[in-house]
């Protein structure tokens, strides 16, 4: 059994917009919200891409200002827990089985698709598989929207037309972005006026420079310093009557027991397609090759890690509830790595297999990430 399976019975990063918007007086629906949050006249999500919540208590000493906030998780944020699961988690309110985005690359139509990018190699998808029909279940941000609330988007600019941001986080004012400043002045603006005000607001670079070094490394406590000044400067600025939540969308850790799915003939044969990410992937196999696949992988790693079958892991809960419409997106045989090791592919993924720092498994280095709230 995995050291820890999302908790979609209780809180997750799913429930974090429907309690915000219950805060300032714009329910979704007349369920309790998940979150007992402060009522506020407008509300700001703050996430910051790779902000686990075991990160922040290691590192407190670098951000006294975040790990100063009340905490009103931890949650947990889905499996896979990587960023195109979780941020299509928060934004639709929904679990990974039900939306419908299932892994850092995952099957759709034959295609391996590439969530972040939006694509297959170097093929754009978005027209031959597109993003609001493979995810058409409305947004948080579009309901909120129809409801009457001033919603606000703060996101690179290069995410505003992404498959992503469309299938996930549509709806609402978006507001392109490239650095810490005009992320500060975007947010603040959108929470001045009259009326109930949503800003969701994404900062990504944590998790780059985690990707790149390693979760508390040197770099990476540097930059979750400037993050913590950052919220110190928005918590002067921001007018009363805002409440302020901040999250993250996975945890991180540093990776030393490498397998190259590219360079080991038993982890190559029956699979027709290999996706998700190094900490969680998806095994595609060739018809009736499903049993062999699944042992030869349960072999080959061992006890590096959790290896299931699709039917195991939809009955044991790690995408939620799955939808038939979704249901052949999961691959055959799913895999969760344990402890330091990655399945990497240094052929068919080199840039993504040189990360010393990963997410996406069941661990809960990777799973729990704070709710820290301000009001």
């Amino acid at each position: 059994m995995p050291d820890l399976l999302p908790r979609y019975d209780t809180a997750t990063l799913a429930d974090v917009l429907p309690s915000l918007l219950h805060a300032i007086g714009a329910p979704l629906d007349d369920r309790p919200p998940a979150f007992a949050l402060p009522r506020a006249r407008a509300a700001v999500l703050l996430l910051v891409d790779g902000l686990g919540h075991e990160l922040l208590a290691a590192h407190a000493a670098d951000a006294p200002v975040l790990a100063g906030l009340a905490d009103a998780g931890p949650l947990t944020v889905g499996f896979p827990s990587t960023t195109p699961i979780s941020l299509t988690s928060l934004g639709t309110g929904l679990p990974p089985g039900a939306h419908g985005t299932l892994g850092l690359t995952f099957r759709v139509d034959g295609e391996l698709l590439d969530a972040l990018s939006w694509s297959a190699g170097r093929k754009d998808l978005r027209d031959k598989l597109v993003p609001e029909r493979v995810q058409p279940e409305p947004t948080v941000l579009e309901r909120a929207a129809d409801a009457g609330v001033a919603v606000r988007a703060v996101s690179p600019l290069e995410f505003r037309t992404s498959g992503l941001t469309r299938s996930g986080l549509r709806g609402g004012e978006y507001r392109g972005v490239a650095a810490l400043g005009d992320l500060a002045v975007q947010i603040l603006d959108g929470v001045d006026g009259a009326g109930p005000r949503l800003v969701y607001a994404y900062h990504a670079d944590l998790d780059k420079i985690g990707h790149m070094y390693g979760p508390g490394t040197p770099a990476w406590r540097w930059q979750l310093r400037q993050i913590d000044a950052l919220l110190a400067m928005l918590l002067e600025a921001l007018p009363a009557g805002t409440l302020l939540a901040v999250t993250g969308d996975h945890g991180m850790v540093t990776v030393d027991r490498l397998t190259d799915a590219d360079a080991d003939p038993a982890l190559q044969d029956g699979v027709a397609l290999l996706g998700g990410d190094p900490r969680a992937r998806h095994v595609y196999t060739r018809p009736g090759a499903t049993d062999d696949v699944l042992a030869a992988w349960r072999a080959t790693l061992g006890d590096d890690a959790w290896v299931v079958s699709r039917a195991e892991a939809v009955a044991d809960g790690w995408f939620g509830p799955v939808g038939d419409r979704v249901r052949d997106r999961i691959g055959d045989v799913v895999v969760a790595l344990r402890g330091s090791a990655a399945v990497v592919r240094r052929e068919a993924e080199p840039y993504l297999s040189s990360f010393p720092g990963q997410h996406g498994s069941l661990t809960p280095a990777e799973q729990l990430v704070p709710l820290l709230v301000h009001s």
